[in-house]
């Protein structure tokens, strides 16, 4: 009973901290304290949600450190510190099942939606989505699932992963996802995820979500789609239904013919209508450095006077936000490469980061609420780093409940205030400016590969 009231006193301080409210009651709710005598095994699975705070707020999430997380909380408890192996606590880990840490996924980005209507696109929600890679450890289970490319040497790569995520433009929040080999498209994982969009959303994607099947099965569902023009040629204005203005035109799709080579069946295929009645908006751009200078978007949004070319153009553009969403999972909180060796886990692991990035979105939208700012322009690294520097203040036991809402008060402010610099049209060349170590590739098995001697060693005289 004293273990049970020390976590119970321990859960009523981080959940104002981290808005793990509903993990936390979930993790609780799923201790066995029948096995008291292993202190770490009985209460391992709770450390679930302190594994998620890990992820950002130290540089190393290993379940080692979790476990001296652990050891530092029953010293400062005068709790028998238990061992240092990290068995019980994986064991734990993997008992908690998937299941709940979706319906958790699901709460958090919930939350987000609540208030995404005071900066809605025409109060309507503005759905982004994109794929991009993950690796994982070189195991067998995980080689099975997602294998490595074809041209490597077996025992040379890493399994190699696709995530496709579509996330909300004006909360940031991450409303769902689904994972595939590196073999598959974007647009067949995007299909899995149709029952997160809702009727009166827009999609948003780039050309790799440009296809006739798609737009007209998401049409039909009241979703409209904004993408930029993939395999077809654009429509010429002789061609066009109307001509709305310069570059904007109203256009038709012809359904393309059936081939053994499409994504879907012929069933599906018979379904769709005959025609898509398309706008066609042409885009200039006039900043140097942008790789493309003229790009055609489509859409089925046709009214003009609702809708101008302009703002449709506007809001493309923001479009990239999505590749900030995937770089703060990526390379921010270190989802880039996984760590699990099963695929069991490593789903775990994936949804633990997406938990952890929803909840720091909480935060930042929370921030930006209280203190009248735009919460796409608060930076979503420097959010992180307050809350490694906060983290061992409203961890103190001793801290009045005055205090600690004093303390939470400031940590809100300090994430408001750091603003991310506009530098409109700047110019990023996708290109890497740090060479890599000048060491030999892998390029067999390391039990027998044979390193090339150094050829640039030389050997001394002998006097």
């Amino acid at each position: 009973m004293f273990i049970r009231r020390c976590l119970e006193l321990h859960l009523n301080r981080i959940q104002p901290l981290y808005l793990f409210l509903e993990l936390a009651y979930l993790v609780f709710k799923s201790l066995s304290f029948a096995f008291c005598d292993r202190c770490l095994e009985s209460i391992g699975t709770f450390y679930l949600c302190k594994v998620t705070i890990n992820v950002f707020v130290n540089a190393d999430g290993g379940c080692q450190e979790v476990v001296r997380k652990f050891q530092a909380f029953a010293a400062g408890k005068a709790i028998k510190i238990p061992s240092s192996s990290t068995a019980a606590y994986c064991k734990a880990r993997q008992r908690f099942p998937l299941e709940n840490l979706e319906q958790i996924l699901s709460n958090t980005a919930s939350e987000l939606q609540k208030k995404i209507k005071l900066h809605s696109f025409q109060q309507r929600r503005v759905i982004v989505v994109d794929g991009t890679g993950l690796s994982m450890p070189d195991t067998a289970a995980n080689q099975a699932r997602w294998p490595q490319q074809s041209q490597q040497t077996p025992g040379c790569g890493f399994p190699q992963a696709r995530l496709s995520a579509c996330f909300c433009l004006q909360s940031s929040a991450l409303l769902s996802y689904r994972i595939g080999n590196r073999k598959q498209q974007e647009l067949p994982l995007l299909r899995e995820q149709w029952q997160s969009l809702e009727n009166g959303d827009i999609l948003l994607g780039d050309k790799a979500y440009c296809s006739y099947y798609d737009i007209a099965r998401l049409q039909a569902q009241g979703v409209d789609t904004i993408v930029t023009l993939g395999i077809r040629k654009p429509t010429i204005e002789a061609n066009a239904v109307a001509v709305l203005g310069d570059g904007d035109l109203l256009v038709h799709w012809k359904k393309p013919k059936y081939s053994d080579q499409l994504s879907y069946s012929e069933e599906a295929w018979t379904t769709l209508p005959d025609r898509l009645l398309m706008r066609q908006v042409r885009v200039r751009i006039s900043h140097p450095g942008f790789r493309s200078k003229e790009f055609y978007i489509v859409t089925t949004l046709t009214e003009q006077k609702q809708y101008p070319s302009h703002a449709i153009a506007d809001l493309y553009l923001q479009r990239w936000d999505v590749e900030l969403f995937l770089r703060d999972l990526k390379t921010t909180m270190g989802m880039d490469i996984l760590r699990c060796k099963t695929p069991e886990m490593v789903e775990k692991e994936v949804m633990m980061h997406l938990i952890v990035y929803n909840c720091v979105r909480l935060l930042i939208n929370k921030a930006a609420d209280q203190n009248k700012v735009e919460q796409r322009n608060i930076s979503f690294k420097a959010a992180l780093q307050a809350l490694r520097q906060w983290q061992p203040l409203l961890d103190d036991v001793r801290l009045k409940q005055t205090e600690r809402r004093r303390v939470l008060s400031g940590l809100i402010k300090a994430i408001a205030k750091k603003a991310i610099i506009k530098r409109p049209g700047r110019r990023e060349p996708r290109c890497v400016k740090r060479r890599p170590k000048p060491f030999a590739l892998l390029t067999a098995p390391r039990h027998i590969m044979v390193e090339i001697p150094h050829r640039g060693r030389y050997h001394a005289k002998s006097a």
